[in-house]
């Protein structure tokens, strides 16, 4: 089991690997071995997911699920590919963690009657010196 937060944690066997070639600089070895990892997740059908952490993850990481509801994540930033499926496995783990956490409601407030009192005298006042600017005597424009 992997540990996400106290209260939550996922199935290793949830988790599905599969190591892919890496493109980009890196010479032989990047055309020999296979070192980029490929995780595979599925929210939609994780036993071990509570539905409201299934529903913010899925808000939160839309772009990376595929249309069998699984979260794909490509790790390729190391050589290694022990330390890029860590860096796969601690990326699913941030992204659970954020999920979990409940977002706080917003409360409806009103500003205070002071604070409606200053913007209008402040209004005011910048409306009077507006008025002094230009010609002393103005038609009737």
């Amino acid at each position: 089991m992997i540990r996400v937060t106290h209260a939550l944690s996922i199935d290793e066997n949830e988790i599905h690997w599969e190591a892919v070639r890496a493109s980009g600089p890196g010479g032989q070895n990047v055309n020999k071995v296979s070192t980029a990892v490929q995780l595979r997740f599925d929210v939609l059908h994780s036993a071990n997911l509570p539905d409201e952490v299934r529903q913010r993850l899925l808000c939160i990481a839309h772009r990376r699920i595929n249309s069998r509801g699984e979260l794909v994540i490509d790790a390729r930033r190391h050589r290694s590919q022990t330390r890029n499926r860590d860096d796969a496995l601690d990326r699913l783990v941030q992204l659970i963690r954020l999920a979990a956490v409940r977002p706080k409601t917003r409360r409806k407030t009103k500003p205070p009657l002071a604070a409606k009192q200053r913007r209008l005298d402040a209004k005011r006042h910048r409306g009077q010196l507006k008025r002094t600017r230009g010609p002393m005597f103005r038609d009737g424009d």
